[in-house]
């Protein structure tokens, strides 16, 4: 297996195991044992980037503190995982652990001022943030795009019932 790099430092870090190889990787890289015809056993360990485990759904109703950030309006018009398309003017937020279709109230702990979201989309994808805010809704809590970040209060007001139970 001839593996090949664009550095000296990458080929290095590779056979030292150091590097993982995914299975769309442009450039491979060959050890220097592997290139002066000798075999390496290193060569063949490429090691694979581990799946990340899937959060699991929160029923509970507990409310959560942690740090939201806001969409970039980027995604505005996007599809989100409820299928729907992302509206900067609306009261849409991305959580990881809460059932899609929940609605919460987001409190900032800083001003105090507060929302009531609808989460219909999965992320944020940030250590460390629990909640993406659309533009809109970061306003109402007193946050701008420009500010970025804020520290909140995450409460669920309404939690939709799992998928083939008939209790609404």
């Amino acid at each position: 297996m001839q593996i090949r790099c664009r550095s000296r430092a990458s080929a290095l870090l590779l056979s030292m195991g150091l590097v993982a190889v995914g299975a769309g990787a442009a450039a491979l890289a060959t050890p220097a044992s592997a290139r002066d015809g000798e075999s390496s056993a290193r060569e063949s360990r490429v090691q694979r980037e581990k799946p990340v485990a899937r959060p699991t759904l929160d029923r509970s109703g507990r409310k959560r503190v942690g740090t939201a950030s806001i969409y970039a309006r980027k995604f505005h018009g996007r599809k989100m995982a409820d299928g729907t398309r992302m509206d900067a003017r609306d009261d849409n937020a991305a959580s990881k652990t809460l059932p899609l279709g929940t609605q919460a109230r987001v409190t900032n702990l800083e001003t105090g001022k507060s929302a009531t979201v609808t989460i219909q989309d999965r992320g944020p994808y940030v250590k460390g943030r629990i909640v993406d805010l659309s533009p809109a809704t970061a306003e109402q809590i007193g946050r701008t795009p420009k500010e970025g970040l804020a520290e909140v209060e995450v409460k669920p007001i309404r939690i939709p019932p799992p998928e083939g139970d008939a209790r609404d």
